[in-house]
């Protein structure tokens, strides 16, 4: 299976575009982003805006799918920003965990509000049946992805 699929011109185009629009997404919405904010401080904001609580760094990098030196990275530059707070684990003195704070909150809302005209561009430009009709396969590759 895996000599058939590195050579199927259909896989190397879906992967080759798949790269593509990352780079080129990634590019907009970084340089929309306010001063300072870089986009995996975006998203981890906006992961905890969407669903509150507390996580570990190890959980963090987890879910981003990066090395814990890479979120621990991130997560300094965000607590030395003000926008989370990150506080000793009280039953476990060697683990943290990491939340949102209010300052975090207003940052992750003043990004979105700057990032907004790149999304409102795509859904003009495309159509909103077209991302309707593509999202659900999108969703399933990232499943399959996130599995291997």
């Amino acid at each position: 299976m895996s000599d058939k699929l590195s050579s199927d011109p259909l896989a190397i185009a879906l992967f080759g575009e798949i790269t593509a629009v990352d780079q080129m997404a990634r590019t907009k919405f970084s340089r929309a982003l306010p001063e300072g904010m870089e986009l995996s401080h975006f998203s981890v904001l906006n992961h905890f805006a969407g669903v509150g609580g507390e996580k570990t760094p190890a959980q963090l990098a987890r879910i981003f799918h990066v090395t814990k030196g890479a979120m621990t990275n991130t997560l300094s530059k965000l607590e030395a920003a003000g926008y989370i707070n990150i506080r000793p684990d009280w039953d476990d003195g060697r683990r943290k965990f990491v939340s949102i704070s209010n300052a975090g909150k207003k940052a992750r809302d003043e990004a979105v509000r700057a990032i907004a005209p790149v999304f409102d561009d795509v859904v003009e430009s495309l159509g909103a049946e077209k991302i309707r009709a593509v999202l659900p396969i999108l969703r399933e590759l990232r499943v399959f992805l996130g599995q291997a």
